[in-house]
């Protein structure tokens, strides 16, 4: 699993990369996480706000950081 965290590295941004890793953490997975900062990058995703969260590239959430227990049920519902 192919886990990217795309945003220019604003708290919201930071907030979610943080997140995501202790998910995969918790959960055990087997993902590997990158953080994307370059924007034609982000906008060949077609997010338009961030931070947005891509998992085998697809876009996931965007504009928002999840709520902890919504972001461990979706990673854990993908990763199976």
């Amino acid at each position: 699993m192919i886990i990217k965290v795309l945003g220019p590295g604003c708290t919201s941004c930071v907030a979610l990369e943080r997140a995501v890793r202790e998910a995969v953490d918790v959960l055990g997975l087997d993902a590997s996480v990158q953080k994307v900062e370059d924007y034609p990058t982000i906008m060949g995703y077609g997010v338009m706000s961030t931070p947005a969260l891509v998992v085998d590239e697809q876009v996931i959430f965007s504009g928002r950081v999840p709520r902890a227990a919504q972001l461990h049920e979706t990673l854990a519902r993908l990763a199976s």
